[in-house]
């Protein structure tokens, strides 16, 4: 196409059309063809930054995260821009969905487009868009389209009269740490910053005597409602650096800073994970963990639900996890051979809360004894594991750590650990099977997981160790007593943990791996089991449901502990809960012991 088509092209869409045509003529000279046959790779999700600006012209592009396609970019549409002007690496993989083509512009030719106010609306919508529509199950990035800006506030709003001295301002804003005051001048709010004291005052234009209100400026307000991703856009497009929260009545409920804003995208899911593949070292992986915290609050008071919460935790536990892994080696050296490490537990079923243990394990090639390899790999482990527990992970308390050579062994071993958990099913291998068999291969090179799951699959062939692993689906029972009273422990509470999550993770582990299925995820295995008729849809959904208030109250749990400063636990006391989560709670654990007197029906030969 010539120069005047590509322009033409480009002015019919964002965030083009808002450029005059002598513009669009200059960006078109620059612009370069790439042609991408189907299934070819443009950028990749955390791989190398973008550098360019990419606008589909012929064809249709893939939108992809973890594997999954999210959406299907037609021409006109346009994709690399966030990467391109954050200098970070893409959010997503984008490849060719059939033979295509893209006009490809340089960074300065992109600015000139993105620079402008319909630039700043076009990548704050198509960021948006896009990651709504990756979902708070794959993506495991919802703050763009459910974090406010009232979860921003910090403190509450500083005001002072018009009548106050410069000086006097300056004081009060200091000694509360503000960056910003709140001027009322009949029906007027006005604000006034540090640097509008560093401008006006400092550089000599007034004195500190003077009235406040001389340096005074119409705040610019924004409702609670107010979306964070938009307040961003507003304040780009305001040319300020702080926004006035007002409620619906008027209220004013605080005041957000271009800090606040850029503190944000440091604890959101997104930045959390990048900012952690990042790190500079184990200390600064350390601070950039303490936002889980922050980030968990944001996502319970968004409404997100319990298995959403789960994966997006998951996620970051993963970066963490990563970055570990690369300071690890660059401080042992390379790896002797190839491994694996394997996450377990909740965190293999993307449930992982602030309240979970670290559980998980280690396999490498097959070696000699004497070669040294395991001794690489213990330390290799040591390094990790006490990492993620600088972080805030926990250790298990029964020692599933890799650090632990029980957990910690070749390829061979650990096929032979898994058949014997069939061929054998006592206690021990019992035990060991109901951790294992929920593994996930997190990192490392070693396809460890093929024959892993090839021996999973055996196990309905296996009626002795399904009768063994029922039993663990029948204990512990959940804490009611006859009647249907809870059954307290110490001090009046529940472990919502061990007698409420995991007797329907123990339900669920053995209907999927009792009929061959091998995901681990507690929702997707009891769908699967009702799929495929081994489990009726009514018990199926009853158990799903007690699952998710279980979930919700274990979270709602660890939420109001983290407010009140304390450490995350799982003893919740029902006396606590408000009388609808209490009979929720209380038919939920119903639902489960139901569930588990039932359990003969699915055993060979009965319990």
């Amino acid at each position: 196409m010539s120069d005047s088509d590509v322009a033409s092209f480009l002015g019919a869409h964002p965030p083009f059309d808002g450029l005059g045509r002598e513009q669009l003529e200059s960006i078109a000279a620059t612009v370069k063809e790439r042609a991408f046959a189907t299934g070819a790779t443009a950028l990749v999700e955390d791989g190398t930054p973008a550098s360019v600006f990419y606008v589909i012209a012929t064809g249709s592009m893939e939108l992809v995260h973890e594997d999954e396609v999210i959406d299907i970019l037609e021409p006109g549409e346009a994709f690399g821009h966030p990467s391109l002007l954050t200098g970070l690496a893409p959010a997503f993989t984008v490849r060719a969905h059939e033979d295509s083509t893209c006009y490809v512009l340089g960074r300065d030719a992109a600015l000139v487009a993105l620079g402008r106010p319909t630039g700043v609306d076009f990548v704050a919508r198509s960021m948006r868009e896009r990651l709504t529509r990756t979902g708070h199950t794959v993506h495991a990035l919802p703050e763009l389209g459910t974090v406010r800006v009232p979860e921003l506030i910090s403190r509450p709003p500083l005001f002072c009269e018009h009548t106050t001295t410069i000086r006097d301002a300056a004081v009060s804003m200091t000694e509360h740490g503000d960056s910003a005051i709140l001027v009322r001048e009949g029906e007027r709010l006005c604000i006034v910053t540090d640097a509008d004291l560093r401008a006006r005052v400092v550089a000599g234009e007034l004195a500190r005597d003077d009235a406040v209100s001389f340096i005074a400026r119409d705040a610019v307000r924004v409702g609670d409602d107010q979306l964070a991703i938009d307040a961003v856009v507003d304040m780009l497009e305001s040319g300020v650096d702080h926004l006035v929260v007002e409620d619906r009545r008027g209220t004013v409920l605080g005041i957000v800073s271009a800090t606040d804003l850029m503190g944000f995208e440091t604890w959101s899911p997104f930045a959390l994970r990048h900012a952690a593949l990042r790190a500079r070292d184990e200390d600064d992986l350390v601070r950039i963990s303490t936002g889980l915290r922050r980030l968990f609050l944001a996502l319970l008071g968004a409404g997100l639900p319990p298995v959403d919460i789960g994966r997006v935790l998951t996620l970051q536990l993963d970066s963490l996890r990563l970055r570990l892994i690369d300071f690890a080696i660059a401080r042992h050296g390379p790896a002797p051979t190839s491994w694996a490490w394997l996450v377990l537990g909740s965190a293999a079923r993307r449930e992982f809360t602030l309240g979970s243990d670290q559980e998980n394990a280690l396999a490498y090639a097959d070696s000699d004894p004497e070669s040294g390899v395991d001794a690489y790999f213990e330390r290799f482990a040591q390094d990790v594991n006490a990492g993620l527990e600088r972080c805030g992970f926990v250790p298990d308390l029964n020692g599933v750590l890799a650090r632990n050579r029980l957990w910690r062994m070749g390829e061979s071993a650990w096929i032979k650990v898994f058949r014997d958990c069939l061929d054998e099913p006592d206690n021990s291998h019992l035990i060991r099977a109901t951790v294992s068999f929920d593994f996930r291969h997190a990192s490392g090179g070693l396809e460890v997981v093929p024959p892993l799951i090839a021996v999973i699959r055996e196990a309905p062939g296996h009626p002795a160790f399904l009768r063994q692993l029922g039993r663990t689906a029948a204990d512990p029972k959940p804490p009611l007593r006859f009647g249907g009273a809870f059954a307290l422990e110490e001090h009046g509470r529940i472990d919502i943990k061990r007698r409420g999550i995991i007797p329907i993770v123990n339900l669920a582990r053995f209907h999927a791996i009792a009929n061959g299925v091998t995901i681990s995820a507690t929702v997707d295995r009891l769908e699967a089991a009702a799929e495929s008729g081994a489990l009726s849809s009514e018990i199926a959904d009853g158990i799903k449901e007690a699952f998710a208030i279980v979930a919700r109250i274990r979270l709602q749990h660890h939420a109001a502990q983290i407010e009140a400063g304390e450490t995350v636990d799982n003893m919740v006391d029902p006396a606590s809960l408000p009388p609808v989560s209490r009979r929720e709670l209380r038919e939920a654990f119903r639902v489960v012991a139901h569930a588990q007197k039932r359990m003969t029906a699915f055993l060979p030969q009965g319990l």
